[in-house]
């Protein structure tokens, strides 16, 4: 299929027909660039003015070739009387060559004009021997090398440009990336701090409850109502607590902001103890911490105080009679929480679970490149039990994607 001549954009369109209307201008009142050429007809200077004139609708669709021509159509112009129209049309010419032609082309032309210019004033220097030839050497950088100097400046501030806004456009998309992944990780935290703080207490509301509504007796109901209305006020504290932390900040000062730290396991276990005593679960604490040891940070013991929370519900929840144990102990370099509870078909009521528990307790020791575990494991006499086990670090670190 041959191939299509380029078309000209409409703007080179009307500066060719611009250059061409001045160039007959001239030419019809006679003004030329100098006389006495080998080529004196009168027409003459009009070849090499139409051949410009059509490199010049050229000069951004096809720059190459327009300066090719244009400069063998400015050579031929040299042996004619001349017109200024045809030399101001090759400067645009070269002009447009370096600044829409391709990148190889921008970075040659400046370098081969300037060494056209030093070359035609060495020459001439050498032939005439005489300061005209510094003259006629300043008018060939005019023609040539000024206009694609210029060019290149003109190219190198739009590239500039360019590369400035492609560099906006990428920090913007990498904003809202941003952006988006800090919802995403804020809803999951949310979600995380949400489930372990609320969970404990309505699966305690739905056991008791379901225990009330399957055995009718008069104290068994009491107690389980009171089991209930301890753990709705405990739930409606810890619900509040959280509104607090996603208020702004009106208000926020009403609200205690507290972060549960391991000082609090033992009431957690005690309150633990009465939810799960009708279920005929024992609870047990054994912090084998010294009491002398570094504080360890904040993360760590929240972290640290969730998972035993949510082993303790899971206990409660699914756990047949039997004792749930709770251990902790540190070294230098990590905490170890470890909580056994049996394992087991048991009988009565038991609350559903999704799974959240143990993603929400593998998610936060992840956060903080630790170590996470759980799962059935065998005892010392053989027995079946399920075990959590955590390694955290002493020191707060963020796992590493």
């Amino acid at each position: 299929m041959p191939r299509s001549f380029p078309r000209p954009h409409r703007d080179d369109l009307l500066i060719a027909a611009a250059g061409l209307s001045c160039g007959l201008l001239l030419w019809s009142f006679g003004l030329h660039m100098s006389g006495g050429r080998l080529f004196e007809q009168r027409w003459a200077p009009l070849i090499p003015l139409a051949v410009m004139t059509v490199m010049e609708a050229l000069r951004r669709t096809a720059p190459r070739t327009a300066l090719i021509i244009g400069s063998v159509a400015i050579a031929a112009d040299q042996f004619t009387d001349g017109s200024l129209a045809t030399v101001l049309m090759f400067t645009d010419v070269v002009y447009a060559a370096v600044v829409y032609g391709p990148p190889a082309s921008a970075r040659r032309i400046p370098y081969t004009t300037g060494l056209i210019t030093v070359a035609v004033t060495v020459v001439l220097l050498v032939w005439w021997q005489n300061a005209f030839a510094l003259l006629v050497g300043v008018l060939t950088g005019m023609v040539s090398f000024l206009p694609a100097v210029t060019g290149a400046v003109v190219r190198n501030h739009r590239d500039a440009a360019e590369a400035a806004r492609l560099r906006a456009e990428q920090t913007a998309l990498l904003a809202e990336m941003d952006r988006t992944q800090a919802i995403a990780a804020e809803r999951t935290r949310m979600a995380r701090e949400l489930h372990d703080m609320v969970a404990n207490h309505l699966s305690a509301i739905a056991i008791h409850s379901t225990a009330a509504l399957s055995i009718d007796d008069g104290a068994t109901t009491r107690q389980a109502l009171s089991v209930i209305r301890e753990n709705s006020v405990a739930g409606l504290e810890e619900m509040r607590r959280l509104i607090g932390l996603l208020r702004d900040g009106s208000g926020a000062d009403d609200v205690p902001a507290a972060v549960p730290r391991l000082s609090g396991l033992a009431a957690l276990v005690e309150q633990a103890r009465a939810n799960g005593a009708p279920s005929g679960l024992a609870f047990s604490l054994d912090d084998t911490r010294a009491r002398t040891e570094e504080a360890l940070p904040a993360p760590v013991e929240l972290a640290a105080y969730r998972i035993v929370q949510e082993s303790l519900t899971n206990a409660i929840k699914h756990a047949p009679a039997g004792t749930v144990a709770v251990v902790l102990a540190r070294d230098p370099r990590a905490l170890t929480v470890r909580v056994t509870s049996p394992y087991g078909e048991r009988p009565g009521p038991r609350a559903p679970g999704s799974g959240a528990g143990l993603v929400g307790m593998r998610e936060r020791v992840a956060l903080l490149g630790g170590e996470f575990e759980a799962g059935p494991v065998s005892d010392g006499d053989g027995a079946r039990i399920w075990r959590v086990r955590a390694v955290l670090p002493a020191e707060e670190r963020t796992a590493e994607a």
